[in-house]
């Protein structure tokens, strides 16, 4: 089984967007996925670029956490996406465990 986690602490902010201050507008991420069987790892990393037009439930900066940020990232990209991203990771860990190419 593979456990995946998103990291998305790295944030880019507009100081004043409106009458909010520090508003997230792009997030920095990486994927991670770790076979729990056999302790591989796959990785992948991106940017997401989030709207910032209409916002309904502002949180503030200093009350954001990663899950917060993560849900907005999911949300955004969509499922469709998100689980591509999953089946890359999974490729990258099945390729370790029975590689289809060796350097020798």
């Amino acid at each position: 089984m593979i456990n995946y986690t998103w990291d998305c602490k790295t944030v880019d902010v507009y100081p004043q967007e409106g009458d909010l201050e520090n508003v997230v507008y792009n997030v920095h991420w990486t994927l991670q996925g770790e076979d729990s069987e056999t302790a591989y790892i796959g990785s992948c990393i991106g940017t997401q670029l989030l709207n910032t037009k209409d916002i309904t439930n502002f949180v503030p900066i200093d009350q954001l956490t990663n899950e917060i940020i993560a849900g907005w990232v999911k949300a955004t990209i969509g499922q469709e996406s998100v689980d591509m991203l999953e089946k890359h990771i999974a490729d990258q860990i099945s390729e370790q465990v029975q590689p289809t190419s060796v350097t020798i």
